[in-house]
């Protein structure tokens, strides 16, 4: 598989990968459990610790989208690092309350199908031994993440604004390229060949047919830079070049979505649509 194929169907990929880490980490998990109760000689019927193992790791796959969305508010970056830490760290204790909750709910419901009852035990002492066990595994989920977008990232390469290259004394102004370091290369993306832009932590993905080129720079600075090429910011994560907008879809709610002409979707907030809508009339008229 090439990079561009998985590019096409990354978020599959990605939820595919995660869901079977946690299949596989219950089945293992049941297996280990199972192991110790056939040496101890305990007679526990089997379907008691895949449930036990299976409600633990299924609450954990369905909150890994919370922390990937915290990860995104608060990325463990240079140059705020430390305060980032002390956020996921706090967050940790809301994941951790509710997996310990959510698994204690299914495994009660599975019980009383069974016709029996389930006793988690004495809830303060329990939950701090829980909260231990998933601070573990809280740091591990994002120790995958960061090695997953390095690796990512260097798939990719990373684009810089040419102008640094060459001008690292002077002011910063806008060329028509990108220069991309992948892998020991080098190469040049047209920026009027980019078709949107988004948000990735301290980086900005450049988007480029089923190619994502990642640019260490800020949402607010990119946007400033880019203005007067076309591009314009229509929501907080999201940035459009403006001759790719095929139409705007609005929504009750007042956000609305921008469809390029590939086809992709791209959120638009009410703060930007007003804006967006104005830049594209006048593209029009200027055409005209």
């Amino acid at each position: 598989m090439t990079l561009d194929q998985y590019e096409q169907h990354r978020r599959l990929w990605e939820i595919g990968l995660w869901t079977a880490f946690f299949v596989v980490n219950w089945l293992a998990g049941t297996w280990v459990e199972w192991l110790e109760f056939q040496r101890e000689g305990n007679t526990t019927p089997l379907w008691q610790p895949l449930l036990w193992e299976g409600s633990s790791n299924l609450t954990q796959l369905l909150l890994l989208p919370l922390i990937l969305l915290w990860d995104r508010r608060f990325p463990l970056e240079p140059g705020q690092l430390r305060r980032n830490a002390v956020a996921h760290a706090g967050f940790s204790v809301v994941f951790s309350l509710l997996h310990v909750v959510s698994m204690v709910a299914i495994r009660k419901a599975v019980y009383v199908l069974k016709g029996t009852s389930y006793d988690f035990g004495h809830w303060p002492s329990e939950l701090l031994y829980e909260y231990l066990k998933d601070f573990r595994s809280y740091a591990y989920f994002l120790g995958v993440l960061y090695l997953y977008r390095f690796i990512l990232r260097r798939l990719r390469g990373e684009a810089g604004f040419l102008s640094e290259e060459n001008e690292r004394d002077a002011p910063r102004p806008v060329t028509d390229r990108f220069l991309v370091k992948k892998l020991g290369r080098e190469f040049l993306v047209k920026v009027d060949d980019i078709e949107w832009i988004e948000a990735a932590g301290n980086y900005v993905n450049l988007n480029v047919g089923s190619r994502a080129y990642p640019l260490r720079e800020t949402m607010t600075n990119i946007s400033s830079r880019l203005a007067d090429a076309g591009f314009l910011r229509v929501h907080r994560s999201a940035i459009v070049n403006l001759d790719q907008v095929a139409q705007i879809v609005p929504f009750d709610t007042g956000d609305g979505e921008a469809h390029l002409q590939n086809g992709t979707r791209v959120p638009v907030s009410r703060r930007y649509r007003k804006a967006l809508r104005e830049r594209l009339q006048a593209s029009s008229d200027g055409r005209s």
